[in-house]
């Protein structure tokens, strides 16, 4: 969600994978360090707005995280020892993510951060942080191994993700390359509706994405298990 998809919350934009490492306190409670590689995108060109194909502004961003989270079960679940097969679980924490928007021009891949299209005094930072939270279910399939699937809603504290959050600069502040990445609406008809001071972005703060995994785990069972 964000100023190229203010709409939809469940847009599918990438892919993503992870890995994680979890250490289960008992059979309700863990925490988790977690690092996923994603990618989100969108393209104007793809909307069913007038307005936002007129705007024709494209991106695809890669998205690094690493995250603490604690899990809470709503159900005691020991893998292969406990009594219950499977578990809904909620679960929160704090993320770090790392972020580069890119963009296709001219048939080249350009990184955006730099280009300051917005006329930004500085270029935005490629870092943010945010709260993880969602849900998901864990089904013991095998001896120690859990079968899992979660989403996950993130808010990062950036509107950055797509590069574009405010309004369109004075175009002759900008270098020639960065002028043609701030205002691309005229690339098709020849006509460039991007003036300065008029709106480029949706106006909101912040970008959110969400996370949907599919998850395999390990559990290596302790003789603690068998007391809990």
């Amino acid at each position: 969600m964000g100023d190229l998809n203010p709409n939809n919350p469940v847009k599918v934009s990438g892919p993503s994978v992870s890995g994680f490492f979890a250490h289960n306190f008992n059979g309700y409670l863990s925490a988790k360090l977690n690092f996923t590689l994603a990618n989100i995108s969108a393209a104007d060109s793809n909307s069913s707005s007038q307005q936002f194909r007129d705007r024709n502004l494209s991106f695809t961003t890669t998205l690094g995280e690493v995250s603490a989270i604690a899990e809470f079960n709503f159900m005691k679940y020991i893998p292969e020892i406990g009594n219950n097969k499977f578990t809904p679980y909620i679960y929160a924490g704090f993320a770090g993510l790392a972020f580069r928007p890119t963009t296709i021009y001219n048939g080249s891949r350009v990184s955006l951060r730099g280009q300051r299209t917005e006329g930004e005094a500085k270029s935005y930072s490629k870092f943010a942080f945010s709260i993880p939270y969602g849900v998901g279910i864990k089904y013991n399939v095998f001896s120690s191994f859990t079968l899992g699937a979660n989403i996950g809603y993130r808010n990062p504290n950036t509107d950055y993700l797509d590069d574009v959050s405010g309004v369109y600069p004075v175009k002759s502040q900008l270098t020639p390359l960065s002028r043609a990445l701030s205002d691309r609406s005229g690339e098709k008809t020849g006509v460039y509706i991007g003036s300065p001071g008029t709106q480029r972005g949706d106006g909101n703060s912040r970008d959110t994405y969400f996370i949907t995994q599919i998850t395999l785990s390990y559990t290596f069972i302790s003789q603690k298990c068998y007391f809990q």
